[in-house]
């Protein structure tokens, strides 16, 4: 009987020192620091350190550990540049997802530039592609705070391995019958249309997510801020009057919609009938067509889309915006209703993009832009808004577009918010 009392006694010590064991693990995992933390299966984990300036992470490209290591670095210290120059909270936070379009990013921050009142902003460039050039662009903004976060889980940082394109992976044309023989690593899900995924593809929806987890849960900044953070890409352009549209949007929504979810400053008709548009706005539900630019989105609308995630990160399109059309009005039981500028204060110059490589001409779009703005610029600026339509607000079903049937996606972009 002592014995047995014994025996019971040390299992029960063993299985205490076990739980006190993995909980001095965990902590330790959720303290470490950069210097000790490394590989890219940390990547994007970080903790809530900022520095309000000082010198940024400085990039090692010497090999793509290196590269990780200063990806993780980078997203950890939260370098704030020009902090102090520009102190205090910011009254408008931009977040542009960027990739490698460097000749676009300039003109977007040539914009940024002009833009009235832009000493008050927070600009947060999420990056999925890592280069010296964007990082010199980006770090030679000098007119407001500047914020860079970077994609962990960029097929740059895995060319070989998924989220990459591993060469063990199943051609995307084959059929699943010839993916079975060959024993290819994703045989058993390609997406709704019998096609298996392709790593560049699916990069923007992964990014997107992430980005937007990131940001409203990691980024220091953040932390307290109230206001819209408005979502851009780097083949935008904002017109000067940006921010006096956003406030001016801002009023409207408190005063005569308070039942709108979202803004959008843009829209996808350029500069056309801008006088006569200029002030008007519209409500209507949110649709991925015509409302993805120039996003304005609240703490508030990020937490709905979080109790999304699972839908988001199953759901077989890999765009995120007909992605976040499908949540709204099914997972997201009432359609989200959007405030709409009709005169667009975001233009889009990107004649290039995920799907076309070639004949890129950004000085042809910076010319189609200067032209235009010479005729739209007496009306900027109105000094109020008029409501000219109001539409319904309903979900509009749509064909999905495949792209996303890899389970190993799915995991994958389920994950961000469990790491947060």
């Amino acid at each position: 009987m002592r014995f047995r009392l014994n025996k019971r006694n040390l299992l029960a010590l063993l299985g205490v020192f076990f739980v006190v064991a993995t909980l001095l693990i965990s902590t330790r995992v959720l303290i470490v620091s950069d210097h000790e933390a490394s590989g890219a299966s940390n990547v994007g984990q970080g903790n809530h350190g900022v520095q309000s300036g000082g010198d940024p992470v400085k990039f090692n490209f010497g090999s793509l550990s290196d590269l990780s290591q200063s990806v993780y670095s980078a997203n950890y210290k939260q370098c704030m540049h020009n902090a102090d120059k520009f102190p205090g909270e910011p009254h408008l936070v931009l977040v542009v997802q960027v990739h490698n379009r460097p000749e676009y990013l300039r003109l977007l921050i040539k914009s940024l530039e002009k833009a009235a009142e832009v000493h008050s902003f927070l600009l947060i460039f999420s990056h999925d592609y890592f280069s010296e050039e964007i990082n010199a662009i980006v770090q030679g903004i000098t007119f407001c705070k500047v914020l860079q976060i970077y994609f962990p889980f960029s097929t740059q940082l895995y060319p070989n391995e998924f989220p990459g394109q591993d060469p063990r992976d199943c051609p995307r044309d084959s059929s699943k019958d010839n993916a079975l023989k060959t024993g290819c690593l994703n045989a058993e899900h390609p997406d709704s249309y019998g096609h298996y995924r392709e790593a560049f593809i699916t990069q923007t929806k992964h990014h997107w997510w992430w980005k937007l987890h990131f940001v409203w849960e990691r980024v220091q900044a953040m932390q307290g801020y109230s206001g819209f953070a408005i979502f851009l890409e780097e083949d935008n352009y904002i017109l000067p009057d940006f921010y006096h549209m956003y406030k001016s949007m801002i009023e409207y929504r408190k005063n005569s919609c308070t039942d709108c979810d979202m803004l959008a400053l843009g829209n996808h008709n350029g500069l056309t009938d801008f006088h006569r548009l200029s002030n008007k706005v519209l409500t209507t539900g949110w649709m991925s067509t015509k409302h993805n630019i120039g996003m304005a989105i609240s703490r508030e609308v990020y937490y709905k889309m979080m109790g999304c995630s699972n839908v988001y990160c199953t759901y077989d399109d890999y765009n995120w915006d007909w992605t976040l059309q499908h949540l709204s009005g099914t997972c997201i039981s009432k359609p989200l209703k959007v405030l709409v500028a009709q005169a667009s204060r975001v233009l889009h110059t990107g004649d290039c993009g995920l799907h076309q490589k070639e004949n890129c001409r950004p000085e042809w779009a910076m010319q189609r832009v200067e032209d235009g703005l010479k005729i739209a610029k007496d009306a900027l600026f109105p000094p109020s808004l008029v409501l000219s339509v109001a539409e319904s607000v309903e979900h509009k079903a749509h064909m999905k577009n495949g792209g996303w049937g890899d389970v190993r996606d799915h995991i994958l972009c389920n994950n961000y918010a469990k790491r947060l």
